[in-house]
């Protein structure tokens, strides 16, 4: 990146983020209580390697094994940074809760922000849904430990219900309780992965070769080919690699959000690359019976590793420490998705969206929004009761969902040239090259993502992320013949009443 830009980025003054939010079309009404550790925070606790790596650890033993997990990490962390340092330079641009669907709007059009925003939207709430699940079966397995716990489908959904009611609970106090809960959530994390690397690398007897960590492919998808099952294993990665948008969703809620919210996506994306690698090299290396882990009576692969490793006493502890962590997590997400709600929803883009867009008077935080969120993810999660492959359909629609909508405001953006105004948070030179590395490396991981990831094909293997993609743009055409003459941002109907309206919405 060249000197210039960086220069320019970190020594622009602070802007009154207020009255850039007035000159993007909207009138205050939350409260902008968030700091930029904060708001890094937050986007660091949504990707959450302790929720991520951990849940989806399982699924990586089975889809090309040490191997691919470790070089998929730092392969897909390095694409990763790309889409993240061209999506923050957006950003800085565009700093409103809408993030992604108005960046389009701005730079594309009307049907773009309309088409981002409900991919955006199903990704956030099948995030909350995959990372509240997983935190259930942590849960179950934690349980399991202890008491000997059967956790069976129909009572890990209870504990999943639970864990959505407290997300929703927390995110009704007010967007300082979340700052701060990320905040703790950051050092949390970070001092998790040491603790459980340290523990694996001291307490073992027996430890794996480097070349088993780094060189061990191992394929029980049922499918022949060793690429096709390299390139699924990747998933785990850039489901983990998810959700960074969350430091554009609480802009709003930022100070000096034009820089610091750019800033949060980058150091988020970054701190957790470095801190993953080392928590999935641990966890690698102390892996005491492959096959046995794989069929841990937990149903938690890595509970098995800390059970092997460290023996019952030890596991319990550390896995209470990353179920706290999926905690943080999914209470972050919450955050994130209900924010996405309520900016949709007061450009007139949701049915309801009267109700979704109403804020607190007390808290200055959108509740029908936090409801409606934690709601939808539920009914998500709801196969999960007949089908032991759910979890991964979930999370597969997470990453479908969302990622691409993190190419289109960088797609529309390079297409915009000259026209696009940046923010004082920007790439300089580096701007093109980087943002079309990123626009096709979400090209390739979006058609990857549809795939199968098993064989053979049943009901129960099929991977339905691309119908749940095929439902939401079809479900998308038919609402925008409904809403398209109430759906627009602030610009195309530009009007003091409209916003007067919306306003008025504080309860």
């Amino acid at each position: 990146m060249s000197r210039t830009a960086w220069s320019a980025k970190d020594q622009a003054p602070p802007r009154d983020e207020e009255q850039r939010l007035r000159e993007l079309g909207y009138q205050p009404v939350l409260a902008r209580r968030m700091g930029g550790f904060g708001n890094f925070a937050i986007s660091f606790s949504v990707i959450s390697i302790l929720s991520g790596c951990m849940t989806l650890y399982g699924f990586g033993l089975n889809t090309g094994g040490p191997a691919v997990m470790m070089w998929g990490w730092a392969g897909v962390g390095l694409f990763v940074l790309c889409v993240g340092l061209a999506l923050a330079e957006v950003t800085s641009a565009y700093p409103t809760s809408g993030a992604l669907y108005y960046m389009a709007d701005r730079l594309g059009g009307r049907r773009w922000g309309w088409y981002t925003g409900w991919l955006n939207l199903l990704g956030l709430l099948g995030a909350i849904a995959g990372i509240d699940y997983g935190a259930a079966l942590f849960t179950g397995a934690f349980l399991n430990l202890q008491w000997g716990f059967d956790p069976t489908p129909g009572s890990t959904f209870v504990i999943f219900l639970c864990i959505l009611l407290l997300h929703a609970t927390l995110n009704l106090f007010g967007v300082r309780l979340v700052s701060v809960l990320n905040s703790i959530s950051v050092w949390w994390h970070l001092t998790g992965v040491a603790v459980i690397v340290g523990a694996l690398a001291i307490v073992p007897d027996r430890h794996q070769s480097p070349s088993f960590v780094f060189t061990e492919f191992v394929n029980d998808t049922g499918w022949a080919n060793p690429f096709y099952v390299a390139a699924i294993g990747l998933l785990l990665a850039q489901y983990t690699f998810s959700g960074y948008d969350a430091s554009a969703h609480l802009s709003e809620e930022t100070s000096n959000a034009s820089v610091s919210a750019a800033k949060g996506i980058v150091r988020a994306i970054w701190v957790s690359w470095i801190a993953g690698f080392v928590l999935l090299a641990g966890l690698t290396f102390a892996i005491q019976d492959y096959a046995g882990t794989q069929e841990s009576a937990t149903g938690v692969p890595p509970a098995q590793i800390l059970l092997d490793a460290l023996g019952s006493a030890g596991a319990s502890a550390l896995l209470l420490v990353v179920i706290v962590a999926q905690l943080f997590c999914g209470n972050a997400e919450v955050a994130a998705a209900s924010r996405m709600v309520f900016a949709f929803s007061r450009d007139n883009a949701l049915p309801g969206s009267a109700l979704w867009r109403k804020v607190s008077s007390g808290t200055q935080t959108p509740v029908p929004a936090v409801w409606l969120s934690v709601g939808v993810a539920a009914l998500l999660a709801l196969p999960s009761l007949y089908s032991a492959t759910a979890y991964g359909a979930v999370t597969a629609i997470n990453v479908i969902g969302i990622t691409p909508a993190y190419a289109i405001p960088i797609y529309l953006r390079l297409r915009a040239g000259d026209r696009f105004q940046p923010g004082p948070w920007h790439l300089g030179r580096w701007s093109r090259p980087i943002g079309w590395i990123a626009v096709s490396w979400v090209a390739v991981v979006t058609v990857l993502f549809c795939l199968p990831q098993s064989s053979p094909l049943t009901v129960n293997s099929m991977n339905y992320a691309s119908i749940a993609l095929v439902v939401v743009l079809a479900l998308a055409s038919v609402w925008w013949y409904v809403a398209r003459r109430s759906y627009s941002t602030p610009s195309a109907y530009g009007n003091d009443r409209e916003q007067a309206e919306i306003a008025e919405g504080i309860v």
